[in-house]
C-alpha cells in the first residue's frame, strides 16, 4: 500500500514562495507518476502538477505554469513542489497524489496523502 505524507505548507505573503515535500513509501518510487492536486474552500479540486516517474517530463496546469515548479528525488522518495510568485488565489488544501498511469495521475489518482495547507495573504 502507497503511503503519501506531505509537508512544507504554510502561511505566506503574496509574492513569496513555498516548497512542498511529499515523501512516498509501501512500493517502488521510481514505478509511479506522482502529482499535486489541490482544493479551494467553496470549489472544486483541481490538478496542479504531475512528473513522469523519470523525472523527465512534467505538466502544469496554466494557473500555475511559470511560477511553480514539480521535481523529484527518486534517491529519497519524494517529491516537490517549488512554488513562486504566490498569489491569493493560490491559498488551497495542496495534496500529493501516485498513481502508475500519467493519465490517471492526471485525473483520477489512487493514492492521496492527507493534505497540507497552503495560505497566501494580501
Amino acid at each position: 500500500q502507497v503511503q503519501l505524507v506531505e509537508s512544507g505548507g504554510g502561511l505566506v505573503q503574496a509574492g513569496g514562495s513555498l516548497r512542498l515535500s511529499c515523501a512516498f513509501s509501501g512500493r517502488t518510487f521510481s514505478m509511479y507518476y506522482m502529482g499535486w492536486f489541490r482544493q479551494a474552500p467553496g470549489k472544486e479540486r483541481e490538478t496542479v502538477a504531475a512528473i513522469h516517474w523519470s523525472g523527465d517530463s512534467t505538466y502544469y496546469a496554466d494557473s500555475v505554469k511559470g511560477r511553480f515548479t514539480i521535481s523529484r528525488d527518486n534517491a529519497k522518495n519524494t517529491v516537490y513542489l517549488q512554488m513562486n510568485r504566490l498569489k491569493p488565489e493560490d491559498t488551497a488544501v495542496y495534496y500529493c497524489v501516485a498513481d502508475q498511469s500519467l493519465r490517471v495521475v492526471l485525473t483520477t489518482p489512487k493514492y492521496w496523502g492527507q493534505g497540507t495547507q497552503v495560505t497566501v495573504s494580501s
